[in-house]
């Protein structure tokens, strides 16, 4: 069982920055490659950016590829996603979520096993 607590979201202009962070507990962090998620409302729940256990392995959502960054400290068991030049639609609630390393990565939310309680991304415009 791992445990997963999301911080930093809130209410920024657009053309901003956020640092989301995803503090994780219980089985061995390094067992799992780590995702982030968002959901907007009367949407469907969608990728954002994924980070294999070990390396520097990524993968991004074309939406946010080239404004985003996923990275992780295992020495803390925190993945975070550093948000820049935002947008009003990356607006959202965004989630971590973790998927055990000994299977592929996935940009495909049902493949996750464990999941956050969500942050809330606001974007003004």
């Amino acid at each position: 069982q791992v445990q997963l607590v999301e911080s930093g979201g809130g209410l920024v202009q657009a053309g901003g920055s956020l640092r989301l962070s995803c503090a994780a507990s219980g089985r061995t962090f390094n067992n799992y490659n780590m995702g982030w998620f968002r959901q907007a409302p009367g949407k469907e729940r969608e990728f954002v950016a994924v980070r294999l256990w070990s390396g520097g392995t990524t993968d991004y959502a074309d939406s946010v590829k080239g404004r985003f960054t996923i990275s992780r400290d295992s020495a803390k068991n925190t993945v975070y996603l550093q948000m820049g030049s935002l947008k009003p639609e990356d607006t959202a609630v965004y989630y971590c979520a973790a998927r055990a390393r000994i299977l592929p990565p996935s940009q495909k939310a049902a493949l996750y096993d464990y999941w956050g309680q969500g942050t809330q991304v606001t974007v003004s415009s």
